[in-house]
């Protein structure tokens, strides 16, 4: 089995649906993760997420919306959202090529501050091959591959944030005790480990650091 991970953003700088244009463009509504989507058998979409910020405007946008038939919505900083909804046929078939085929999303899904989706796939090659020809054929969204490789049960999903030698880098970091207090290690020093510069070594642990803060802030 193996992960794809890619950047799903609407073609034109739209949005997915009508009602997730609004919701993204509600200043005082951040939108963080899908934890569960479904196509249910009338072809509605159930929708479990997770968001903070104005949860009355949020109460109000979803009470005017045509598309909405039903929402439920509990917590209060970071709140979590149940909702039933009309599809767009884009979406409806994206969900149907899910439940067609082999393809497992992962969850949760996020979002970026622009409204598009960082999504998690698992599933084969001729899999994410058919992912790719229907987005083609639909026109109204553009995937950019992010990540791709064997997927691994044990691996945590931070660790699948980096490449590989940005893993080697860290594990000599911390197992010479640079992220130690005091310090341990210099950057010298894990450089000679792993057989690279300095200035190379500062680089890599800098896009680990980033990665793991944007995963933990979310």
């Amino acid at each position: 089995m193996r992960y794809l991970t890619v950047l799903i953003e609407p073609d034109g700088g739209g949005a997915f649906h009508p009602l997730g244009a609004q919701l993204t463009n509600e200043p005082s509504i951040e939108r963080r993760a899908i934890h569960r989507v479904e196509l249910l058998s009338d072809d509605t979409v159930l929708l479990f997420a997770e968001a903070s910020g104005n949860q009355d405007r949020y109460e109000q946008i979803m009470e005017s919306s045509p598309h909405v038939i039903d929402f439920l919505v509990s917590g209060d900083d970071r709140w979590m959202a149940v909702s039933q909804f009309e599809p767009t046929e884009r979406i409806r078939r994206s969900l149907e090529l899910q439940r067609e085929s082999q393809l497992v999303i992962e969850t949760p899904i996020h979002f970026t501050s622009d409204g598009s989706l960082e999504v998690t796939c698992l599933g084969t090659d001729e899999t994410f091959a058919t992912l790719f020809e229907d987005a083609d054929e639909g026109a109204s969204i553009a995937l950019e591959i992010l990540e791709m490789g064997e997927y691994d049960p044990d691996e945590s999903s931070f660790s699948r944030l980096f490449t590989a030698r940005q893993e080697e880098v860290l594990e000599a970091a911390v197992e010479l005790g640079y992220y130690s207090v005091p310090r341990q290690a210099t950057l010298e020093e894990v450089a000679a480990v792993v057989g690279i510069a300095p200035p190379t070594v500062s680089e890599h642990l800098r896009k680990v650091e980033e990665r793991v803060f944007n995963e933990i802030v979310r």
